[in-house]
């Protein structure tokens, strides 16, 4: 007798950080779970990024941004444990803070800091000094005691497995989706065959656009390049330092990754020599003793950006869902915006109000 081949109740179409995540959750909350991607789970913007656990500059963000990281930064460390206990690969968090130099903004982000556990301190050249005295910095900058950051590549390699071992979950690599029919009555295919599903959630990260305009959804999530830069073991910084718009991040091998470029270029990934220098200068000028460490390697990602970096997480329809546009911030707000995906899709009361995250379509 021919079997009759299994309908999963969610399928997800992407694969990074923020689809594993999405689809853990709704395993373990009971739902049978299919995730589709066009190439190995996380290995575009999640494996490209850098890994700070913070918003860049997040006195800049809305406070439904700021909810959301508010919320994965005090679940992380659970996280993590929970990842290298399962799977046995560590995502190498680090918890070290960051220096930030903010001059223009020191009132905006001092207020911004006030009544929050992620303090906003002020400390003297002097103090900045003893904890990176590698690092030349033109100002005095903010200290931000309990920023951390993950090794990304590292973290997604961890979803991988976890997804891969979890009984509900069934994950399909190197597989090309797309979407047909409508809003309401979405049709995945994937390789000119229909795949029926559940409900269908797109987190195809930069790549969102692209598969709903095949159901009519003008979405405004598009692809901004980011090159970064790898310098081989020299443990010249301890902890995340953010200056002039560039961030070194430290490795636990000594490594440092430093980016990045912010490109409105399309789907042009090919790293280029201008981007190097521009780099290269500015890592440089953070770091003088960087002239006499190698460059390990160059890469480009694509970050899906959106509108103030408000990530849509919700229906378009009771058929059709999405949780994408994170921009620069996925890896931080990963566990909020999964946890939220979950709790609307699953009927059950939602860790933060989700109407900021409603989706506008057009």
């Amino acid at each position: 007798m021919q079997q009759t081949p299994h309908i999963p109740d969610i399928t997800l179409v992407g694969a990074g950080v923020i689809g594993l995540l999405s689809a853990f959750e709704l395993a373990d909350a009971g739902a049978s779970v299919r995730v589709i991607d066009r190439q190995q789970a996380a290995m575009e913007s999640s494996w490209a990024g850098g890994g700070i656990l913070s918003p860049l500059y997040p006195w800049r963000y809305s406070t439904a941004v700021t909810a959301l990281a508010s919320w994965s930064q005090h679940a992380y460390p659970g996280v993590i444990e929970f990842l290298k206990s399962k799977t046995g690969i560590d995502p190498e968090w680090l918890q070290n803070g960051m220096l930030v130099t903010a001059m223009s903004e020191r009132c905006e982000a001092l207020a911004w800091g006030q009544g929050l556990q992620q303090a906003v301190f002020e400390i003297s050249h002097a103090e900045a000094l003893e904890l990176e005295p590698s690092v030349h910095l033109s100002e005095a900058p903010l200290w931000m005691p309990k920023i951390g950051s993950v090794r990304n590549p590292r973290l997604g390699q961890a979803l991988r497995r976890l997804c891969q071992e979890h009984p509900r979950i069934e994950l399909i690599e190197t597989a090309q989706a797309a979407l047909r029919g409508s809003v309401e009555s979405p049709e995945l295919w994937v390789g000119g065959e229909h795949l029926k599903s559940g409900r269908l959630v797109i987190s195809a990260g930069a790549w969102t656009a692209e598969l709903l305009a095949s159901v009519s959804v003008s979405c405004p999530i598009k692809p901004m390049k980011g090159q970064m830069l790898l310098f081989s073991p020299c443990a010249l910084v301890s902890r995340v330092v953010l200056a002039d718009g560039r961030y070194a991040i430290p490795r636990g091998d000594g490594r440092i990754v430093f980016g990045s470029t912010l490109e409105d270029v399309g789907f042009r990934r090919a790293p280029d020599r201008a981007g190097f220098e521009d780099l290269y200068s500015s890592a440089v000028s953070l770091i003088p003793q960087l002239k006499n460490v190698p460059v390990e390697a160059q890469w480009a990602g694509f970050r899906p950006g959106s509108p103030d970096g408000l990530p849509w997480i919700g229906p378009l329809s009771d058929a059709l869902w999405i949780n994408a546009g994170h921009f620069r911030n996925g890896v931080v707000l990963a566990p909020a915006s999964a946890r939220l995906l979950a709790d609307q899709m699953m009927g059950r009361n939602p860790i933060i109000d989700p109407v900021s995250y409603q989706p506008k379509v057009f």
